[in-house]
């Protein structure tokens, strides 16, 4: 397995016990500061292509080897896109993502790619078979359409969503039913973890992965604040419960890669006057106004990275 840190913010560095477990267990840093000030939240295509030639090199190197990669902030989840064409060059067969989010991450986004439209981005991937999200909560399912969200993926096949708990969605289109959801007055019924019942839902989760190979991709706002804090809204799944979900895909699926985002830290942009300033009035509309306590917020994401460490290193190799 090949452990990388990406530093594209300080989040990783504020939790030095976590960085010496990876550095022990043989990881790699790769500094890409200058890079994650330019494409926080979101980036334009000519950026992101230059940065993923550039992480293309840095990991393959004549290596075959599947990929956990840690990398900061929920605002660059859009990063995934890269380190999942990464590990489809190495592996060659089509996969099936798991994405673990609060957040449906769908939105319709012109000129690049935002950290919420990047699952547009991996299904155009030809070996990509579908995505599967897991665990939203967010406010983002009230009424989609308004909100920019691409629901065809849902209709043609190539996504399907199991919000953990979550009302109907108000839509005005017709998108049929699917897996994941059916369409009735004009709402979309969601199929959710809660209704469902935990264990359950495992065994329905695996019956919806196709192929034999499997990319996961974890947000931590995907859980409570008490086993994360994010620079997000965050959703209703517990610790043990997500690494019991990846134990059991691990069981019968092989992981060619994994990410981890959702550490807390500081937004930090660079680039044009607008663009500094467009970004820092999106995160003031989409993310939660608190403060958060430096001390208690190293220790709670500490704590999950290690978890998350241990799981998903058993579950590569």
């Amino acid at each position: 397995m090949q452990l990388l840190l990406l530093h594209l913010d300080d989040a990783l560095e504020l939790q030095p016990s976590f960085i010496r477990s990876c550095l022990n267990a043989g990881a790699r840093e790769i500094q890409a500061d200058n890079d994650g000030r330019a494409i926080r939240l979101w980036g334009k295509r000519d950026e992101l292509e230059a940065f993923g030639t550039k992480l293309s090199r840095k990991m393959l190197r004549g290596r075959k080897d599947a990929h956990l990669c840690f990398m900061g902030s929920g605002d660059f989840h859009h990063v995934t896109a890269l380190l999942l064409d990464v590990a489809l060059q190495k592996d060659e067969k089509a996969a099936t993502v798991i994405h673990f989010d609060n957040h449906p991450d769908w939105v319709h986004f012109s000129g690049g790619v935002h950290c919420g439209s990047w699952i547009n981005s991996a299904l155009q991937n030809s070996r990509v078979n579908k995505v599967i999200t897991v665990g939203v909560c967010s406010s983002d399912l009230r009424r989609p359409e308004w909100k920019g969200a691409n629901l065809s993926l849902l209709s043609n096949g190539t996504l399907e969503l199991y919000p953990y708990d979550h009302p109907p969605s108000r839509v005005k289109k017709e998108y049929g039913f699917g897996s994941s959801y059916r369409q009735d007055s004009g709402s979309l019924w969601w199929t959710t973890i809660a209704a469902m019942g935990e264990q359950n839902f495992i065994d329905y989760l695996l019956s919806r992965i196709e192929t034999d190979a499997v990319y996961l991709t974890i947000d931590k706002d995907v859980m409570v604040r008490e086993d994360a804090i994010t620079n997000w809204d965050q959703g209703s799944m517990r610790l043990p419960y997500l690494l019991s979900l990846i134990t059991e895909i691990s069981k019968h699926h092989r992981i060619i890669g994994a990410d981890v985002t959702g550490d807390y830290s500081i937004p930090a942009y660079s680039g044009r006057l607008w663009t500094v300033v467009a970004k820092h009035a999106e995160i003031l509309i989409d993310q939660p106004r608190r403060p958060a306590d430096p001390h208690h917020t190293t220790n709670i994401n500490s704590a999950a990275n290690h978890a998350l460490l241990e799981v998903l290193a058993q579950a590569i190799t």
